[in-house]
């Protein structure tokens, strides 16, 4: 199998800065003291207690990445060691000295001038440690450990030891910003932002008893951790005016700056069909598939600026929606979606044995009943622990309005028990209990997967229907392309002009009459090619966009006045 390496424009950024990703990692809870700690560091691999590389890497990228420095497998009993030194400004320093992971896959321990400070265990969500007792006036020395034996009682999404098709190269260690904050003993933990269509309900986690909210020049104090903030005139928040309000908290001697944005989800009929609304209407939730891999730092862009294209890059050719497949991506990314207007279809991530037979291969021919499979106690716990994290970091994110718990069945137990538990955490958003098939009783939507047949439903359904997945079309861009011998897709077209002609014809002659059965959404496999996947509307190095925007553009506004003239004018 030969395979090359392919660069992106987002590299050039990489050239005139020493740090990467040096933005703010926590938009909605922003403090002035922030020192990035990405850039080289000094990196061991060890096995079995023999260094058996030693060099310098370029965080916050993965070691199997190219523009790490590394670019190299890691095996299961290999431990990762990262190193480097700092000094701390005398003004910086506050009360407590913070240490910020955004993530590091999968085992972690941290220490600091030699002595340990935690662990984590996973690897997509932020940690943090208070090494306010481990560091000097002078030089100080961090050092993080971590293994990554791709523990499948862990959430792992799509890594894999041998990839190829659908499943990708496994990636390891550090793959976000690490970053220092220093703050006052007692300090703002974190905040909740519950919105709706005139005002929202803030929570303060942690801070003095005695609080101020500073919002569009007027101080609002109060006491304790609740807070109802109403908003005269208030412009609401969609992916066509993205609107964000900026506010701050004040406690005691803690400062954060945050924002919001006012909008709503909800179930609703029309004429007995059951919708999605946004903002109390109905909405065509139009969406593309959206692995979060990238050919030059795999689970990252090479910069802050690859995430804004892809979602630029969506909303250009008409899309509303992003379904972020089986990943969770740093804060900035749903940042930038909150800023520039993209809904967010968000998955949660996998633990527990892929079957291709009883999770693809029979579901695929039609024979859709779950067979019997039996995952650990400890995968369980870790899916559910993962998932709440998931749903706790996004929980402020107006871009976020959906919830996919199980994907095709990987990994899937007590399915309905699971979305009681999340539907009682956040019961704001919409959950897609199994995304594809494995349906069981409790579900917000009906949700389909159709890529080898015609796409065509019944009339009644008594939840709003969901297409999460379909299309998969393949169209093989020459030295844009990840895998010079293989592909994958599910139909193939030698031509770019082949390829948006049947993807136009798909949307007219399938999606758009779907409409009348009760179709409010639609997800598109997918936004990029990856790897060997190559039916992306993008290709994998983000060059190379196979359709005309302006020809999908159209086609899109053509489904939203046909979904508008359907269930409002009718």
């Amino acid at each position: 199998m030969k395979t090359v390496s392919l660069e992106t424009d987002f590299e050039k950024e990489l050239e005139k800065s020493e740090i990467p990703f040096c933005e703010y990692p926590r938009p909605q809870l922003k403090r002035d003291s922030f020192l990035c700690l990405n850039g080289k560091w000094n990196f061991k691999i060890k096995n079995n207690g023999k260094v058996t590389f030693s060099g310098d890497i370029l965080v916050p990228f993965v070691p199997e990445s190219r523009i790490s420095g590394i670019e190299r497998s890691i095996k299961k009993r290999d431990i990762l060691v990262y190193e480097r030194t700092f000094t701390l400004e005398k003004s910086f320093l506050r009360d407590r000295l913070m240490l910020h992971i955004g993530a590091c896959d999968q085992y972690t321990t941290v220490f600091v001038n030699g002595r340990a400070v935690g662990e984590n265990i996973g690897g997509y969500l932020p940690f943090c440690f208070d090494i306010t007792d481990y560091v000097t006036e002078n030089e100080n020395v961090i050092t993080v450990e971590a293994k990554d034996p791709l523990c499948k009682d862990l959430p792992y999404g799509k890594q894999t030891e041998k990839r190829g098709g659908m499943w990708y190269t496994k990636i390891s260690g550090i793959w976000q910003t690490v970053w220092l904050e220093s703050v006052p003993d007692n300090f703002i933990e974190k905040i909740k932002i519950t919105p709706n269509l005139c005002g929202v309900d803030i929570e303060v986690f942690g801070g003095e008893q005695q609080k101020t909210i500073s919002f569009e020049g007027v101080d609002y104090n109060f006491s304790g951790e609740k807070f109802r903030l109403n908003v005269e005139n208030p412009i609401l928040w969609s992916p066509d005016n993205p609107h964000l309000y900026e506010f701050m908290i004040t406690s005691g001697k803690d400062t954060v700056k945050s924002y919001f944005g006012l909008r709503t989800v909800s179930i609703e009929q029309i004429n007995g069909r059951p919708l999605i609304f946004l903002n109390g209407k109905p909405l065509f939730f139009n969406g593309l598939l959206d692995q979060g891999y990238f050919s030059d730092g795999i689970f990252l862009p090479a910069s802050e600026s690859g995430f804004k294209f892809d979602i630029l890059s969506a909303k250009k050719c008409g899309f509303n929606m992003l379904r972020k497949h089986i990943k969770m991506e740093p804060q900035l990314f749903y940042y930038y979606c909150d800023k520039y207007g993209m809904l967010i279809f968000q998955d949660m991530i996998n633990c527990g044995k892929y079957s291709f037979l009883i999770d693809t291969a029979l579901p695929t021919i039609g024979i859709k009943k779950q067979l019997p499979r039996r995952f650990s106690k400890r995968c369980k716990s870790e899916f559910e622990s993962s998932a709440f994290g998931i749903l706790e970091n996004l929980y402020n994110h107006p871009s976020v309005v959906y919830y996919t718990i199980f994907n095709e069945g990987w990994g899937q137990f007590s399915a309905d028990e699971c979305y009681k538990k999340f539907k009682e955490f956040d019961s704001t958003r919409i959950y897609d209990t199994t995304s594809g098939w494995f349906q069981k009783n409790l579900s917000d939507v009906q949700s389909e997967h159709i890529y080898f047949k015609r796409i065509k439903f019944k009339k009644s359904y008594n939840r709003p229907l969901i297409l999460s997945e379909f299309g998969g079309y393949s169209c093989k861009i020459e030295n844009h392309s990840f895998n010079l011998d293989k592909t994958y897709g599910y139909r193939f077209f030698e031509s770019r002009s082949e390829f948006e002609s049947a993807l136009v014809s798909l949307y007219e002659d399938e999606i758009i009459p779907a409409i009348k059965n009760g179709l409010c959404g639609a997800v598109l496999t997918q936004l990029s090619d990856v790897e060997d996947e190559t039916n992306g509307l993008l290709t994998y190095d983000r060059k190379v966009l196979k359709v005309d925007e302006k020809r999908i553009k159209r086609l899109c506004d053509k489904l939203y006045d046909d979904f508008f003239s359907f269930n409002i004018k009718e």
